[in-house]
């Protein structure tokens, strides 16, 4: 197979022997740089796509992929689970009863989020049943003493522990009207890692709840499973045509529009950051190869001589420093996909489970994220090649030979 005329002379300018140390080191820092950036965007995606997909993961752990919230009775609640039942991307549904509370114990007072759940139903919508350190759910909403389960870090902030007694307090619907006041058992701790949910949330009987909270039809909402996730808000506006809108059907996403937002702005601005250091390293190709068109100024005159025009001695360089910058990014991509893989192979790196939720640094490599940084050296890599090669391209051959 015969190379093209620029590649051919690409590759002899690439393999011949450069004229002191200083053009030597310049080309490899050129390598490097780019290496060194490559790898380490590849590691930062990586790892932020990591955390995404664990803090994503939680999220519908704890709640579900879509919410439906709406006051049903037991007509409207019989036609939204119909409605369900009948949409072929819909898995399995569960009611709930929702509302705000206070809890007390031995002096303490906390705002707190009452859930009343189905559990049978809940577990098929979501992981709740997973996330359960202590104590058991069967005893959930049973006897004279309703039972509850709360999050781990609202019952170590209450001083809390299981068998123990507390007061939930409802707030009062109209002005002059005394709260609520009820009395529930704990029976279980949950762990679901989401701080949010775990400092905030009480779980008891969807019954015990609704007579709780004042619910007339025992349900405050529906939360919905999808088969696909990636799915969910087009299911969502699907449901929201079938249902109309005086129900609010939001999906996990929507429901967590703010977190998911400075998550992925915290990604794309890490993004770009770290793209300067290719850049930067792109500028060390730039002058690397005027540091050679300087070096080969009689070469060019040659070859121009011999009948090579601007455009091919343009190609030539731009060639040679495509090379160069492709060599960058093919071993930067190498070396942050085995940094990722030996980092989800071996978690050398431990996290303080107690405030991150995690003993081990997550990492999700993401095709897509790989393709778009390595596109992004290789382009920055062309650019840098442009005006050295357009410089090269422009010299007179008379004087190239002459002077060269």
């Amino acid at each position: 197979m015969t190379l093209p005329f620029e590649v051919f002379v690409a590759l002899r300018y690439l393999k011949s022997k450069r004229k002191g140390l200083f053009t030597v080191v310049t080309t490899a820092i050129g390598v490097a740089g780019v290496s060194i950036g490559v790898a380490a965007l590849i590691i930062i995606l990586s790892v932020m796509n990591g955390f995404q997909a664990d803090i994503q993961k939680k999220v519908i752990g704890a709640q579900a992929h879509i919410t439906i919230d709406a006051q049903l009775d037991a007509a409207k609640l019989k036609r939204v689970e119909t409605v369900l039942a009948a949409h072929p991307e819909v898995e399995a549904s569960a009611p709930f009863a929702l509302g705000q509370g206070i809890l007390t114990f031995e002096g303490r007072s906390s705002g707190v989020v009452v859930k009343g759940i189905d559990p049978e139903a809940e577990f098929k919508v979501n992981d709740l049943a997973k996330t359960l350190t202590s104590g058991g759910w069967e005893r959930l909403g049973e006897g004279k003493v309703p039972g509850v389960v709360l999050g781990e870090e609202l019952a170590r902030s209450m001083g809390v522990w299981l068998g123990e007694d507390i007061i939930l307090v409802s707030p009062p619907r109209n002005l002059g009207i005394t709260p609520l006041m009820k009395r529930f058992k704990v029976v279980g701790l949950l762990r679901t890692g989401y701080y949010e949910y775990d400092n905030i949330m009480v779980y008891t009987s969807r019954p015990a709840a609704a007579a709780f909270l004042e619910v007339p039809g025992g349900a405050t909402g529906v939360q919905v499973k999808v088969a696909r996730l990636e799915l969910a808000d087009e299911v969502c506006a699907a449901l929201r045509q079938e249902l109309g809108f005086e129900y609010r059907i939001r999906s996990y996403s929507q429901m967590n529009e703010t977190l998911f937002a400075a998550l992925k702005l915290e990604k794309i601005m890490m993004f770009i950051i770290v793209t300067l250091i290719i850049l930067v390293a792109s500028f060390n190709i730039a002058s690397n190869l005027i540091l050679m068109g300087t070096e080969k100024l009689r070469d060019i005159g040659l070859l121009r001589a011999m009948g090579a025009t601007g455009p091919e001695i343009l190609r030539v360089f731009l060639w040679v420093g495509s090379l160069i910058g492709a060599l960058g990014v093919c071993s930067g991509t190498a070396i942050g996909l085995a940094v990722c893989w030996f980092l989800h192979r071996y978690p050398i790196i431990q996290l303080p489970s107690d405030i991150y939720y995690l003993t081990r640094l997550p990492v999700q490599v993401s095709p897509s994220d790989v393709a778009s940084v390595v596109l992004c050296g290789l382009a920055l890599s062309v650019l840098a090649t442009l005006y050295p090669a357009w410089r090269s391209s422009r010299v007179d051959p008379i004087e190239a030979i002459h002077y060269g």
